[in-house]
Order: C-alpha cells, then sequence, then structure tokens
C-alpha cells in the first residue's frame, strides 16, 4: 500500500510514518513523490481544507493507494473561535507568525485570565482509492497568555500555555510537544479507525 503524505515537513513526516507505518509499506512526502501541488484551503472548518487537500494529492498521484493531509490551528473562546481556519494568516495575507501573534493579543487585550480558554485543533483525511475517506480531529486544551514564553515550536506555540506541563508550547521541548500535539492525538484516532477496519477485514 502507497501513501502520499501532503507535506514535506520532516518532523510531521517522521510522526506519521511512526503511527501509520504498519498500515502502508510505501510512506512518500510530496517532493519525493515527485509532486508540486498547491491547493487553496477556502474550506470553513479544518476538516473541509484536509479533506480537499488530500482528495486533491490522490488525484495528482495515481499510483497512489491513499493520500493523508492535516489542517490545523488555534481556537480562541472569547474570539468565537477565531483565528481557526485563518489561523496561518490571521494578520493578512503575507504576514508572519510575529503579525499573526501580535494581533491576536491586541484582540484580546483586556480579556482576564479565566476567560482565555483555547485550544489547538487538528484534523487529519485520509483520501482512499479503496473505501470512504477518513476524517479524525484532535485537540489541546490550554490558555492563552498575555505574553510569549519561549523560543521553541511555531505559531502560536509562544502564546499557548499547557496547564499539565505548566508551560507554554514555546517552552515545550520536541518530544514533549509531540507526545501531547493535536496532530497526534489526531493520528491516532485514525490509527484506531485502520485498526478497527484490519480487524474486520476491511480493505484500506
Amino acid at each position: 500500500m502507497r501513501l502520499i503524505i501532503a507535506s514535506n515537513n520532516r518532523h510531521k513526516v517522521r510522526e506519521i510514518k511512526e503511527i501509520l507505518g504498519s498500515f502502508f509499506t510505501d510512506i512518500q512526502t510530496l517532493q519525493e513523490a515527485g509532486l508540486e501541488i498547491d491547493v487553496v484551503e477556502d474550506g470553513d472548518t479544518f476538516e473541509a481544507n484536509a479533506l480537499k487537500k488530500a482528495r486533491e494529492v490522490l488525484a495528482a498521484a495515481p499510483w497512489a493507494d491513499a493520500a493523508l493531509s492535516d489542517d490545523s490551528g488555534l481556537m480562541v473562546d472569547a474570539l468565537g473561535g477565531a483565528p481557526g481556519v485563518y489561523s496561518a494568516r490571521y494578520a493578512g495575507a503575507g504576514h508572519d507568525d510575529a503579525a499573526n501573534n501580535a494581533k491576536l493579543l491586541q484582540d484580546m487585550a483586556g480579556v482576564p485570565a479565566d476567560k482565555r480558554g483555547c485550544r489547538f485543533v487538528s484534523a487529519v483525511a485520509l483520501a482512499r482509492r479503496a473505501g470512504e475517506p477518513l476524517i479524525c480531529r484532535g485537540e489541546v486544551e490550554g490558555r492563552l497568555l498575555t505574553a510569549p514564553r519561549g523560543q521553541g515550536g511555531f505559531g502560536y506555540d509562544p502564546l499557548f500555555y499547557y496547564p499539565p506541563l505548566d508551560k507554554a508550547f514555546g517552552q515545550l521541548t520536541p518530544e514533549e510537544k509531540n507526545s501531547v500535539s493535536h496532530r497526534k492525538r489526531a493520528l491516532m484516532a485514525l490509527c484506531e479507525l485502520l485498526e478497527k477496519e484490519r480487524a474486520c477485514g476491511s480493505a484500506l
């Protein structure tokens, strides 16, 4: 079984291979598969964006049996779930992580600590030649800080405080973050679905 991962991020790819490696004999990144594809993520949910990308990658790789994609972002309760699917471009097209963080802090100025609940969300979608697509969601709950902490991670990690470890995601080691991340939880949920299918004798 050949799987194309809709990413070239080596850390993400390693994690996916570790979790789903028993289901696929050949797992390739876009680059390894010789694909250059830029999918417009215009869905109104993480699930819609992940599924669209997975389907388009699978269509571009007729030799593959399946394609896996994910979409993730930060949802802040006090902002009605924003930035949400616009997390990567919250401050506008072409802006970087620093600008997105600055806008988020500005929008949350004056909001008390007990109203700063937020969560990182990841949706993973597996598009398949045989069978319906599988979509799973993973979440990790936290609290939005009033100033960044740590130099690690990316995106909103320095502003995301994770109570169980008493640290911001920006202060976690890669191993600590991977062990509790929203993407890890979504991938583990997908793994459980595939295990159930395999136990029932269903084809991937």
